[in-house]
């Protein structure tokens, strides 16, 4: 998608703000020129998922991509109860320790984790704190796969940065003892935005006219307007008084709308954590 975003904005100042599983759909935020500098600041953001669980059968990777390690017996998948799944559900949910999918881009020792595993690797990653504020269960259906029973559980995910929504399936279906994986993966929402309203990607179109910097940033941040002179101010690095509570950051506009940059106040002063060229903000 950055490759492609480079060619359609013909810059080379394209990035995103947290990569998505290759069979999954959705939403990815993605910067071009000066916004590429916000992006610091999104990737943290918690995140919405809709997703189907396919209780049943475990995969190399916890989804469908992977290569199925084998499947329950039927006389154990009939046992399992909708109360059942959202019982393991239940334990899933609040601050808990996640062990992230092996077949993942954390970094060991320098390396991908998903590169060390195709290369024959056995890769053991550390459980993480995680926190999955909701984790709800929509439509269940029994289904047959390759003359096996398994159980589909549509689910919605609200969880902080860096839950792995494969290891949820996984572990949930460690907790019933059938073994699971993800076979659907959508990502509806990244902080305050929506896939909603995101555009999709055409690279034979025209370029779009994207959300600017200023609109972008004060969806995320307090806004702060400041006078021209504040701005340039700001813009030279200097320390400003503001009539301001403290906190911070805050994304500082100017009066011709245009992000001026971030700041943090204490005591009343603004000091800069990062800037915005002065260049077009129009379509960035």
């Amino acid at each position: 998608m950055v490759a492609k975003s480079r060619r359609l904005f013909n810059t080379r100042k394209v990035g995103h703000a947290g990569t998505l599983d290759p069979m999954a759909t959705g939403l990815l935020l993605l910067g071009i020129n000066s916004s590429t500098r916000l992006l610091t600041y999104l990737v943290g953001l918690d995140k919405e998922y809709t997703a189907t669980i396919r209780l049943g059968a475990s995969s190399t990777t916890d989804d469908a991509e992977g290569e199925i390690l084998g499947y329950a017996p039927a006389a154990q998948m009939e046992r399992i109860s909708d109360e059942e799944i959202l019982a393991g559900i239940a334990t899933l949910t609040g601050d808990i320790e996640q062990v992230p999918s092996s077949v993942s881009a954390i970094k060991v020792n320098g390396e991908r984790a998903y590169a060390r595993v195709r290369a024959g690797e056995q890769v053991e990653l550390k459980a993480r704190p995680i926190t999955v504020s909701e984790f709800e269960m929509g439509e269940v259906r029994r289904v047959q796969v390759d003359a096996n029973g398994a159980i589909d559980v549509d689910v919605r995910v609200v969880c902080s940065s860096g839950t792995y929504i494969r290891a949820l399936a996984r572990d949930l279906g460690f907790k019933l003892g059938v073994g699971g994986h993800l076979t659907a993966l959508r990502r509806t929402r990244v902080g305050p935005f929506s896939v909603a309203d995101a555009r999709p990607f055409d690279p034979t179109a025209a370029a779009p006219e994207l959300r600017t910097p200023a609109d972008a940033a004060c969806a995320v941040f307090e806004r702060c307007e400041v006078t021209t002179a504040e701005a340039t101010d700001l813009m030279h690095g200097k320390r400003i008084k503001l009539d301001r509570p403290d906190g911070g950051p805050q994304a500082v506009v100017d009066p011709e709308g245009r992000l001026v940059g971030l700041v943090n106040i204490r005591d009343g002063v603004a000091q800069t954590v990062v800037n915005f060229p002065a260049e077009s903000q129009s379509n960035e």
